[in-house]
């Protein structure tokens, strides 16, 4: 490989809820994704990488932080928290406040809890500061759901943010003018890329840049009139063989609505409200349906912006000195394992290979090799070792932190000590340790836990957890689990420890 530039050019791309199944280059033949497709031929796929945890923010947090959830304090994604009342626009307040408000206000609405915005990442070292700190101008567009979404942090000087957790596709509250406002039939994954051409037309480019594109897509809603209907339209009479059909998954929370009152109009913010929930039991084909429908459009309405953002490098000279990354905050399941969501589609919270395992492509033309599928065991906590090699800014790993960098893996080098790597998640009181072939789910206190042979069972389908046989192995992986623990984990923090049932943080330690 030719001799990297002391510091290349970062585009970071991360996604929401997209599982590592959607995309046409990992095996999906339903599913159009040309650019993702184009971006992992231009460098390494990587087909075993997850997120920390299979939920929004604690996932976001532990990417730009290298810590872990119970070193953060983030174990849910945050209801609270995410702007002060002040930085409203007069539309919006005055629309919240109505008793009974046109459909576009009730999605912001109900993600909208609090009147004061928290600084989650304050006191903490992100990737970007590294960054920015070593000369790198940083630019934000898009989703950033660790608190405090109108005042820049981490390093960032260009900020262009969507305001709440997932947003209305068409009427996505964003920073604009210094408040945050409504933009009307705007569709926010254009808006999003629109931002990250802005800032490659007025960046000092005396400097190397990250860029962080931060999609919402394809996080729900994915009702029909949400998406573009070009692209709702490609999968109109899809089969959706790629996802096989099961029943609804016994720890699926039931919606307090039927399917008639979800379809209903005029009043379809009934459908963004539920959007993760099947409406009721007797109706999940259609509901699933309607869904992966709306999901598979927002991953390909998605894919043609990442195209927009490559065709703009390519054009600018700019495709030899980035390093393109593309990943996803967490997986998502669209009726595998009979659930319609992520980490907290069901109760108790789930670590499906569905839920965990996610996007990893990276690309630098001439430092990367082309065309690899790499099956080497890396993690998210990973990032910030990784990229900050990759960039050539000195860091010296802490110990109090678990991520190792996988630089080696991505140039071609051989790097056996990742043979070994076991991988570690939690969700509050659900944690996991993965092995090459086995995945232990143990829940505090009491359970239920599960035990899968991945390389029998890859679907996870048999729960062999109380096999006789298989007793000496879930000890042993218990004990590595909660050794492993034990070394990261801050006492004050412990999410085991924590109330976590997925319905969202309120505080910024604690549930109580």
């Amino acid at each position: 490989m030719p001799k990297a530039p002391e510091h290349p050019n970062l585009l970071f791309i991360m996604t929401d809820d997209m599982g590592a199944w959607a995309m046409h280059c990992a095996g999906n033949s339903e599913i159009h994704t040309p650019n993702l497709d184009r971006l992992a031929a231009m460098g390494m796929r990587m087909e075993n990488l997850f997120c920390v945890s299979p939920v929004c923010s604690p996932a976001r947090m532990s990417v730009y932080t290298g810590q872990i959830p119970s070193q953060h304090g983030v174990h849910d994604w945050l209801a609270k928290g995410l702007l002060d009342e002040s930085v409203l626009s007069q539309e919006l307040r005055e629309g919240f406040r109505m008793e009974n408000p046109p459909f576009e206000y009730i999605w912001p609405r109900v993600s909208f809890q609090g009147d004061r915005a928290i600084h989650y990442l304050r006191g903490k070292d992100a990737f970007t500061d590294y960054l920015a700190d070593a000369g790198y101008e940083c630019g934000l567009s898009g989703k950033w759901h660790m608190g405090d979404s109108f005042t820049p942090q981490a390093g960032f000087t260009y900020w262009r943010t969507t305001a709440n957790g997932g947003e209305n596709y068409m009427f996505p509250v964003v920073l604009e003018n210094g408040e945050m406002t409504m933009k009307r039939n705007c569709y926010v994954t254009n808006y999003i890329a629109d931002n990250a051409l802005r800032f490659l037309d007025i960046r000092n480019q005396e400097q190397p840049f990250c860029l962080a594109v931060h999609f919402t897509a394809p996080h729900s809603p994915w009702a029909e009139e949400c998406h573009p209907k070009e692209y709702y339209e490609l999968y109109r009479d899809c089969p959706f063989d790629s996802i096989p059909f099961e029943d609804i998954h016994p720890w699926v929370p039931d919606c307090d609505i039927s399917f008639a009152d979800w379809k209903k109009k005029p009043h379809p913010g009934i459908r963004f409200i539920h959007a993760n929930y099947a409406p009721i039991r007797e109706t999940w084909l259609p509901y699933c349906r309607e869904s992966q429908r709306g999901y598979y459009a927002a991953v390909t309405a998605m894919d043609a912006n990442v195209g927009r953002i490559l065709d703009r490098l390519e054009a600018d000279g700019l495709l030899d000195s980035t390093m393109i990354v593309f990943t996803s905050d967490n997986g998502s399941n669209m009726g595998h394992h009979g659930i319609v969501g992520k980490g907290n589609g069901t109760y108790p919270m789930n670590m499906y290979e569905t839920s965990v395992k996610v996007p990893g492509i990276f690309a630098w033309p001439g430092h990367i090799p082309q065309g690899v599928v790499s099956q080497t065991m890396v993690s998210h906590y990973d990032f910030m070792p990784t990229l900050l090699e990759m960039c050539g800014v000195p860091y010296q790993p802490k110990k109090e932190l678990p991520g190792r960098s996988f630089a080696r893996v991505l140039t071609g080098e051989s790097d056996s000590f990742r043979d070994e790597v076991v991988v570690y998640d939690e969700y509050g009181p659900v944690r996991m340790i993965r092995t090459r072939e086995w995945k232990l789910v143990h829940r505090y206190p009491d359970g239920p836990d599960e035990l899968y042979d991945l390389v029998n069972d890859p679907g996870e389908r048999d729960n062999r957890i109380d096999e006789p046989a298989l007793q000496a192995l879930r000890q042993a992986m218990q004990a590595r689990l909660t050794h492993w623990f034990d070394c990261y984990v801050d006492p004050a923090l412990d999410g085991s420890r924590e109330d976590v049932r997925g319905g969202g943080q309120l505080t910024s330690h604690s549930f109580k």
